[in-house]
C-alpha cells in the first residue's frame, strides 16, 4: 500500500475528486456534509489498475483549518495537489505548496479539477501558472492530469497516473523501529481504544508491546482499510486496537512507538531548508511534525541555523523535517531539518555563533558529527535517534582520526586521547602517595564519565596495571615509605606470636594508622580483620596457622577452647573465628564450632 495526501485551496474539489476515484466520501462529519466544506482529515482507499492499493488522506483547504491540513500532510510520503481550473491558483494553494516544500516532499501529481467549467485557454493558463509555482519547490517537475470529477472526465487517466507515481516511489522498509503519528483516537465497544495513522516504516504485529505518549500498551488488533490483519508493514493506513491505554492518553499528535519508550526531545537544533531567515522569525512559533503541533521558542544562531525549545516533548529523529509556523503572521515561516536532539547548553558569550559554525558542516543524521561534538555517545542513543553511518565502526578503541564502539558506546579517537591523558594524570597523582593502593576503577569511570569496561581498555592501552579493581602506574611504589620500618617490627612480633595482635595503642606508637594498615593489607603484608572498637591485625598466614591448632581440638569446640589453643584473647579470637566461618573453614552451631576443612 501507498499513502497519498491531497492538498489545495478550499472548495477546489479535493473531496469530490477522492470520492470519484474511490467511491468513498472522505467527509466524515455531518457539519462537513452540510457546509460542503472539509473541516478535518478524511480517509479513503483505492485499488489501482496494477493491483497496488492506495490510501488517500484528504485534508481541509480552508485557512482556519491549517493545523488539520498539516497533520494530514505531515506523515504522507506523496501528495496530490489540486487546483480548480475555473478559479486558478489561490492563497491556500500557495500555503499548501509551502507546506509541501517545507516537508521536502518530492513525489506528487498536479490535478486540475472542474475543467468542464473553464475553456481550453483558461485551463492552459491555470496549468502553466501552477507548474511555475510547483517548479520552484521540492516537487520540481510533476505530471499534470486534467479532470472533471462530476462528469467523470480524466478519472481513468488519473488512476493510471497514480499507478505510475506509485511505481516510481522508493522501496518500502519493513525493518527497524516504528513511529506512527496518530491522527485519530476513539473507543469501540468491546474493542477498547483504537488509534489510526500512517505506518511509514517498520512492522506492527498483534501482541507487540508499544508506547504512546509515555504510556505502555499492547496491540490487540490491526486493520488496514477495514480488513483485519495479524501483521502490518509499510506504507499503510492502519487502525490499531490497543489494550492498556485510554483514548484520552493517545490524542492526535502523539506517536505510537515500537520498541516501547524511546527518545523524546524538548530542545532541538535545526537547519533551515525553505522559507525565511531565522533572524526574521517571531520568537514564539508553532512547530509541526507528523501530526503533532507544539508551541516553541526560537533562538537564532544565524540565518540558517537555530535552536527550538519545545513546550512539550516530541519523539523526534535526526533528519526529521519540521514546519515552523509564525503564529502572529499566520503563515509558514520555514521548513527545517533536525540536526541534534539533545544539543549542549549555550552558557558562554558567543556560544550561539560557535554553535552555528559547528552545525554548518553537519550532515543530517550523520553519527560522526554527533560523536565528534560530544566525544562519546551511547549506541542506544544513536539507535533511538536514527543516526546513520556508524554500523561498520570497529568494536575497539579507535586511533588516528577514526571512531570505534566499546561497551556499547561510540567514541572518537580524539576522545580516547583526552581520556588517556586524564587517566594518566589521575594515576600519576595517586602514585605520589606511597600508601595508596591505586585508584579504584569505579572512581576513574566517574571522573572520565564512562564505564568501568572502558577504563580497563584505556588502562591496558596505556600500559597501566589493573589489579583487584584498582589502577596503578608502572612506577607505583610497592613500599610503604616511612611506614616500612614500623611494619617490619609488627611483622617480627607476629612471627614470634602469631595471634598476639597489637592493641590500638601499640599501632599508634609505631605510627601505623588506618591508611598504613590498609596499604599493607592491600599489598598482602598483613591481614586486617574488621572488629570493634578497633580492627585486628595479623599476618596473612594466621588463618592457616589457626586451622592447624583448631583441627587438633575435640570437635566441636567452644570459643574458649579456641582461645586457649591459640594462646590469645577474646578480642582476637572472635573476629578470627568469624573470618574462618566466612571462608567456610569452620561451621558454627550455636555456641560451638566444627572444623569442616
Amino acid at each position: 500500500m501507498r499513502v497519498i495526501a491531497t492538498a489545495g485551496h478550499v472548495d477546489h474539489g479535493k473531496s469530490t475528486l477522492v470520492q470519484a476515484l474511490t467511491g468513498t466520501d472522505p467527509d466524515r462529519w455531518a457539519e462537513e456534509k452540510r457546509r460542503g466544506l472539509t473541516i478535518d482529515l478524511g480517509f479513503a482507499g483505492l485499488e489501482l489498475p496494477s493491483g497496488e492499493h492506495v490510501a488517500f488522506v484528504d485534508v481541509p483547504g480552508h485557512r482556519r483549518f491549517i493545523g488539520n491540513m498539516l497533520a494530514g500532510l505531515g506523515p504522507a510520503p506523496a501528495v496530490m495537489l489540486v487546483v480548480a481550473a475555473d478559479q486558478g491558483w489561490q492563497a491556500q494553494s500557495s500555503e499548501h505548496l509551502d507546506a509541501i516544500d517545507a516537508l521536502g516532499l518530492e513525489t506528487g501529481l498536479l490535478v486540475l479539477t472542474r475543467c468542464g467549467l473553464a475553456d481550453a485557454d483558461r485551463v492552459a493558463e491555470v496549468r502553466r501558472s501552477a507548474l511555475e509555482h510547483i517548479a520552484q519547490t521540492s516537487l520540481g517537475a510533476v505530471r499534470v492530469v486534467e479532470t472533471d470529477a462530476v462528469q467523470g472526465d480524466g478519472i481513468g487517466e488519473l488512476r493510471s497516473a497514480l499507478d505510475d507515481l506509485v511505481a516510481g516511489m522508493p522501496p518500502l522498509d519493513g525493518e527497524g523501529s516504528v513511529r506512527m503519528w496518530l491522527d485519530r483516537s476513539f473507543s469501540v465497544k468491546g474493542a477498547g481504544t483504537v488509534v489510526t495513522g500512517t505506518l511509514a516504516h517498520g512492522t506492527l504485529r498483534v501482541g507487540d508491546e508499544v508506547s504512546v505518549a509515555g504510556e505502555r500498551a499492547t496491540i490487540r488488533s490491526l486493520q488496514v482499510l477495514g480488513e483485519s490483519r495479524d501483521e502490518v508493514g509499510p506504507v499503510s493506513r492502519c487502525a490499531v486496537g490497543l489494550r492498556g491505554i485510554t483514548r484520552d492518553a493517545a490524542p492526535r499528535g502523539s506517536a505510537l512507538l515500537r520498541p516501547a519508550g524511546g527518545l523524546e526531545s524538548t530542545t532541538i537544533d535545526v537547519r533551515r531548508e525553505t522559507g525565511c531567515a531565522w533572524s526574521e522569525s517571531s520568537r514564539e512559533v508553532s512547530v509541526h511534525v507528523g501530526t503533532a503541533a507544539v508551541p516553541a521558542r526560537v533562538r537564532p544562531f544565524d540565518d540558517e541555523t537555530a535552536r527550538l525549545r519545545l513546550e512539550s516533548p516530541l519523539p523526534l529523529r535526526l533528519g526529521d523535517r519540521v514546519i515552523v509556523r509564525d503564529n502572529s503572521a499566520a503563515r509558514i515561516h520555514a521548513g527545517a531539518t533536525v540536526l541534534d536532539l539533545d544539543p549542549p547548553p549555550l552558557e558562554r558569550r558567543g556560544a550561539g555563533a560557535a554553535r552555528a559554525a559547528t552545525l554548518a558542516v553537519w550532515e543530517s543524521g550523520r553519527a560522526s558529527d554527533l560523536v565528534v561534538d560530544r566525544g562519546h555517545v551511547s549506541v542506544a542513543w544513536l539507535e533511538g535517534a536514527g543516526a546513520t553511518g556508524w554500523g561498520d565502526w570497529p568494536l575497539a578503541l579507535p586511533n588516528g582520526d577514526g571512531f570505534g564502539i566499546v561497551d556499547r558506546v561510540a567514541v572518537s579517537a580524539a576522545q580516547v586521547t583526552a581520556w588517556s591523558q586524564q587517566l594518566d594524570e589521575l594515576v600519576s597523582d595517586d602514585a605520589r602517595d606511597p600508601l595508596s593502593p591505586g585508584v579504584a576503577v569505579a572512581a576513574l569511570a566517574r571522573e572520565l564519565d564512562t564505564s568501568p569496561a572502558v577504563v580497563h581498555l584505556l588502562a591496558a592501552a596505556s600500559g597501566l596495571d589493573v589489579d583487584a579493581g584498582r589502577v596503578r602506574g608502572a612506577e607505583h611504589r610497592r613500599d610503604l615509605g616511612g611506614a616500612d620500618t614500623a611494619l617490619a617490627q609488627l611483622r617480627e612480633r607476629l612471627q614470634a606470636s602469631p595471634f598476639d595482635a597489637p592493641e590500638a595503642d601499640d599501632l599508634t606508637a609505631w605510627k601505623l594508622g588506618s591508611r598504613e594498615i590498609a596499604a599493607a593489607a592491600e599489598r598482602g603484608l598483613v591481614l586486617r580483620l574488621r572488629a570493634q572498637p578497633a580492627d585486628i591485625v595479623l599476618l596473612p598466614d594466621a588463618p592457616a596457622r589457626a586451622m592447624r591448632e583448631l583441627a587438633a581440638l575435640p570437635q566441636p569446640f567452644t570459643t574458649s577452647d579456641a582461645r586457649q589453643a591459640l594462646g590469645t584473647t577474646r578480642r582476637v579470637v572472635i573476629p578470627l573465628l568469624e573470618h574462618l566461618d566466612a571462608r567456610g573453614w569452620t561451621r558454627r552451631d550455636g555456641n560451638t564450632r566444627t572444623v569442616v576443612r
